[in-house]
C-alpha cells in the first residue's frame, strides 16, 4: 500500500512534468512560424504596438505601388529583451514611418517576423532574434546608432 506522503510526491511530480511539457510546447521555434527563405522588408506608418509577452507586435500600414494600403503585423522580441536593448514603449510612436525587415509568415498572412527596425532618421535597432538575421537583411549599425 502506498503511503500518503508517497502519493503526494507522485502527484506533485506528475503535475510538474505535465506543466513542463505544456511550457515546452507553448513556445515555438522561429522556423515553425516564419520562412527564413522568404525575407521581407517593408516601410509604412506605425498604427499599433502591442507591448506584451511573449512577443511584442508592431503593425504598419504599408502602401503598394497602386496606393492600396495593407496592414502588416510584425512579431518582435519580448518586452524585457527590447528594454535591455534600449527600446521602450516610448521608442515606438504610432504615426511614425518605420522600415522593418524580417521573414514572412509561413501561413501566407500579412504577418512577419520583425528582426530589424529602421527609423525615419536612419537609426536602426535589432528587435528580433539575433539568429534570425540573414545576409539579405539590414544589420543593426548599418544606419546611425540608436
Amino acid at each position: 500500500m502506498i503511503s500518503m506522503t508517497r502519493l503526494r510526491r507522485l502527484f506533485i511530480l506528475t503535475w510538474t512534468l505535465q506543466l513542463a511539457a505544456v511550457a515546452a510546447v507553448a513556445h515555438h521555434a522561429y522556423t515553425a512560424e516564419f520562412d527564413a527563405t522568404r525575407p521581407i522588408k517593408l516601410s509604412g506608418v506605425l498604427t499599433k504596438v502591442e507591448w506584451s509577452n511573449p512577443h511584442i507586435w508592431l503593425y504598419l500600414d504599408v502602401k503598394d505601388d497602386k496606393g492600396n494600403v495593407t496592414n502588416w503585423g510584425f512579431s518582435a522580441s519580448p518586452p524585457g529583451m527590447l528594454q535591455r536593448r534600449g527600446i521602450t514603449k516610448n521608442s515606438l510612436k504610432v504615426g511614425e514611418v518605420l522600415t522593418i525587415s524580417g521573414h514572412r509568415a509561413k501561413d501566407g498572412s500579412n504577418n512577419a517576423s520583425g528582426n530589424v527596425v529602421t527609423f525615419a532618421d536612419g537609426r536602426d535597432a535589432l528587435i528580433g532574434q539575433d539568429q534570425a538575421l540573414n545576409p539579405t537583411e539590414a544589420r543593426p549599425g548599418a544606419g546611425k546608432k540608436q
